[in-house]
């Protein structure tokens, strides 16, 4: 049994990474007006944000679609894969795992297995991550995805923007909680729900004072688990305040590992510029 594993653009896993581990990763598509770029493909990070800098009108995305799976499906069977495990952007902000657990029943030629990370980013990065260090090891579907529920369920995460005016325009989060958080002048803290939803989490006046309530979230997941932990830090082109994040989290927690990754253009266009996330979960690499 022959397990291959793909992700989208969102989990922004870095090509030599993903060539590492072989994990296919398909673009979402990102549109300025009339003009579409894949994401990742036909336009880079530092280009989208030069591109949102000058637009008139703001970006918008579009799902990967299941003509883009059918054709990874068929590249995969032809190179003697047996099944696929698809780790996507949470169901809750998009509804392209429902789309694809639809068509997954009508592909012959590969076994298609859905999984809804419920998350973005680096936590979505680090179930495909899992998925395809264990697949490399010649694990397949059937131990595999009993063990992204596991990591799935140790996920935590904490997004802080600088407006919610992205999230509300592109209907990510709900109006009452964007008009809150703006009339107040805070930096709003979200979170995903149980659903895979972008709720709200807290409320912080500036930066760093989200950050050390991170801390204090964080301490309490350390104290309560004995499994290894790793913390990712994402940010939207606000590389002064990664560094600092990240200086920060390996003073209040030197043995958990810790990782850092640019939020995608994909989820940029939702987020816009200058946020700012930590995920910690179990460390994938330890599992």
């Amino acid at each position: 049994m022959k397990t291959a594993v793909i992700t989208d653009s969102a989990s922004y896993l870095d090509p030599k990474v993903a060539a590492q581990y072989k994990i296919k990763v398909l673009p979402i598509t990102i549109i300025f007006g009339t003009t579409q770029y894949r994401d990742g493909v036909d336009i880079t990070s530092r280009e989208f944000l030069e591109k949102l800098a000058a637009a008139d009108q703001l970006p918008t995305t579009a799902q990967v679609t299941m003509q883009q799976m059918q054709t990874a499906f068929d590249e995969l069977s032809a190179a003697g894969y047996d099944e696929v495990i698809c780790v996507n952007l949470s169901s809750g902000i998009t509804s392209f795992y429902e789309n694809l657990v639809a068509y997954s029943r009508t592909v012959t030629n590969i076994k298609v297995y859905p999984f809804d990370s419920k998350i973005a980013s680096a936590g979505e990065a680090d179930l495909a991550l899992l998925a395809g260090s264990m697949a490399l090891e010649g694990e397949n579907a059937k131990t595999i995805m009993p063990r992204l529920v596991e990591l799935r369920d140790s996920i935590n995460v904490c997004l802080v923007v600088d407006s919610l005016d992205h999230l509300l325009r592109t209907g990510r989060i709900s109006s009452t909680s964007a008009f809150v958080g703006n009339l107040l002048k805070i930096k709003p803290m979200l979170t995903f729900d149980d659903a895979g939803k972008i709720v709200p989490l807290e409320k912080a006046r500036t930066m760093k004072q989200a950050l050390a309530k991170i801390l204090d979230r964080i301490d309490q997941t350390v104290t309560d688990s004995d499994s290894q932990m790793r913390v990712s830090i994402v940010n939207a082109d606000n590389p002064k305040v990664s560094h600092e994040w990240v200086a920060a989290i390996k003073a209040r927690f030197p043995n958990v590992a810790v990782s850092t990754y640019e939020i995608s253009p994909a989820i940029t266009v939702h987020t816009g510029e200058k946020a700012m996330g930590v995920v910690w979960d179990k460390d994938w690499e330890a599992l």
